[in-house]
């Protein structure tokens, strides 16, 4: 069976609309580039052609990634038994104790996690660390560069 893969709404349809790309206009797009290379002739020496067609090849692989994630995904649900509690999909305000500062995080699952963009994912340390946890708990993180100390300000859906 294959692992079920935690996702937000948004991030199943951010793999959806990115799936339909790949099928529709990528794929016109490297047929395109697979006919311009063959009209260049001899395909033993055709680099153009190569180029593509290995272009192509990791196209249909992502399709096919993408689709399994699709197939195995399961959207995480808002539940209003969890109001106040770190669950995915929900926004936590941070007070980071060593740089004295305050960051928020959105907890999502590992194939949306972008931490340039905030989104962190429910099985990294700090994420397992978040989980289930409520306003005003403390939290330690045992990173690489050392014990991280967080104090949840707030959390919200």
């Amino acid at each position: 069976m294959a692992k079920e893969i935690l996702l937000t709404a948004e991030g199943l349809q951010n793999l959806k609309d990115q799936l339909e790309y790949l099928k529709t206009e990528k794929r016109k797009e490297i047929a395109e580039k697979i006919k311009e290379a063959l009209s260049f002739g001899d395909l033993s020496e055709n680099a153009e052609y190569d180029a593509a067609k290995n272009e192509q090849a990791e196209v249909e692989e992502k399709i096919v990634k993408l689709e399994n994630t699709i197939k195995n995904a399961k959207v995480i649900e808002e539940d209003s038994s969890t109001k106040g509690i770190v669950t995915i999909g929900c926004k936590v305000k941070l007070y980071d104790e060593e740089f004295d500062e305050e960051i928020e995080y959105t907890i999502v699952g590992s194939t949306e996690a972008n931490p340039a963009l905030c989104k962190i994912s429910n099985e990294s340390p700090l994420g397992v660390a978040l989980l289930g946890k409520k306003k005003g708990a403390e939290v330690q993180v045992d990173a690489p560069q050392g014990i991280m100390k967080y104090k949840i300000l707030n959390v919200s859906k």
